[in-house]
């Protein structure tokens, strides 16, 4: 592929994958690659999962699809499509799709959470340690919901932030949060060029305030005031 786009972290969120999608089209853009984390969260998981399925993109797992493979509010169907992704694929030649890091889908690549709570940009050090025996020299991940191209290693490694959810509020491995600061979806398109590949990374408006009233309805003001603002607070 010569030029791509990445999402990740749907998280349930229709309404935002709807314009990332079209914003896609508007590009050009027809290979799309999905770095995981697609239904979990208060939204619309079953018309998420309908519309993801049908465009049966190159995907991989993500933590928190794990943790819905026994939810029964999910139907069969839903469930055994999350069960069907693998942890970690291959794009193409030279390039590497995960969810957090090689080894682990509930790991930070980039991020590192200190004992205060504060997250910094992970040191190459502790990038490359993260990176375990991965050889690829494009990878792709997703999980932080922070939009990031980072060089480390010698690797090209490209988060493209969230669709869906743009702050959360976590406990491991110390209480922190992660947020964007707006309410727009992300994505990213990479375009290869002479000297290597070109990123881009993408806000897109939507009509979040949809989504935000179906978290509030489903007993969630927290999601509903994440999705307004991009703030986990």
């Amino acid at each position: 592929m010569q030029r791509f786009a990445v999402i990740a972290d749907v998280h349930g969120n229709r309404w935002a994958l709807e314009a990332v999608l079209e914003d896609i089209a508007r590009q050009g853009i027809d290979d799309i690659v999905n770095a995981g984390d697609h239904l979990f969260g208060p939204l619309d998981p079953a018309g998420t999962a309908d519309l993801l399925i049908r465009l049966e993109l190159p995907t991989v797992a993500g933590n928190q699809d794990r943790e819905l493979l026994d939810d029964l509010s999910l139907s069969l169907a839903h469930r055994d499509w999350l069960a069907s992704m693998p942890a970690r694929r291959e794009v193409t030649e030279g390039i590497l799709m995960f969810h957090g890091t090689p080894e682990h889908d509930d790991v930070y690549l980039l991020e590192t959470v200190h004992s205060a709570g504060v997250v910094s940009l992970a040191t190459t050090d502790e990038i490359t340690a993260r990176l375990a025996d991965a050889s690829h020299r494009l990878l792709l991940c997703g999980h932080t919901h922070i939009p990031r191209t980072v060089v480390a290693a010698g690797k090209l490694i490209v988060n493209p932030g969230s669709v869906g959810l743009q702050a959360y509020a976590d406990d491991a491995p110390v209480p922190h949060v992660m947020e964007t600061g707006s309410h727009h979806a992300r994505y990213a398109i990479l375009e290869r060029c002479e000297t290597g590949w070109q990123v881009e990374h993408r806000a897109i408006d939507y009509d979040f305030e949809s989504a935000a009233r179906t978290a509030e309805r489903n007993g969630r003001p927290d999601w509903a005031r994440r999705l307004r603002t991009g703030r986990a607070k």
